[in-house]
């Protein structure tokens, strides 16, 4: 069993605590936040040990970033870079009961919470999360920092861009494609591609106008 240390004091990092009791492959022994206000605390029966940069100081142990945004995940990713951290040190978290095929690939670094469906082919990048019940189905590519919250359901053969969000219970249709860190509002269903760092929602989704409120 490996010990843990999560980065990222807030909800999706309780929720991979909850995941980890019992793990038999690794053991959470503490969280890094550089909220200054929550060192020394308890978070989820963990103690908030300092700030990102104190990842120097646990050189035995893995390491996973818990922030919700994609973007946020990346900066801290390139921050730990910069801090000597070896990319082989990331851990990599699935749900017990979510099966990964033979014939799929999860990346490093990504967090699959309970009820995520992969069927075959599926593709999920480096420092990706999948919320609960996500579903992915044949020869979907889901990029490096892309989050996909829950109840979001792919067509075959969609392609989720670097660092994208999909929000709760969205829909995808098969063979569209969603731009590099472009957004899909809740309950939305997609249609036809989502360019690039472009916000879309409704049924059929469509652009946000300006002046019009994001999810």
């Amino acid at each position: 069993m490996r010990p843990v240390i999560l980065i990222g004091a807030g909800g999706l990092a309780r929720e991979v605590v909850a995941l980890l009791e019992g793990s038999a492959d690794h053991k959470p022994i503490g969280l890094l936040d550089d909220d200054t206000a929550l060192h020394g605390k308890d978070i989820a029966g963990l103690p908030v040990l300092g700030g990102i940069d104190s990842v120097r100081e646990h050189t035995d142990s893995d390491i996973l970033v818990c922030t919700g945004s994609g973007r946020s995940r990346r900066l801290i990713i390139e921050r730990l870079v910069r801090l000597g951290v070896d990319s082989s040190r990331y851990a990599t978290v699935i749900a017990p009961d979510v099966r990964v095929p033979s014939d799929c690939a999860v990346g490093s670094g990504s967090i699959l919470l309970a009820g995520v469906v992969l069927t075959a082919s599926v593709s999920i990048g480096r420092h990706a999360v999948l919320m609960p019940h996500a579903v992915c189905t044949h020869d979907d590519r889901v990029g490096d920092y892309a989050t996909l919250c829950a109840g979001v359901t792919l067509g075959g053969s969609v392609e989720i861009g670097d660092e994208a969000y999909l929000g709760m219970n969205s829909a995808v249709k098969q063979n569209v494609r969603v731009g590099t860190c472009a957004v899909l509002g809740m309950g939305s269903v997609l249609l036809a591609d989502l360019p690039a760092d472009e916000v879309w929602v409704g049924n059929p989704a469509r652009a946000i106008e300006y002046g019009e409120s994001r999810e």
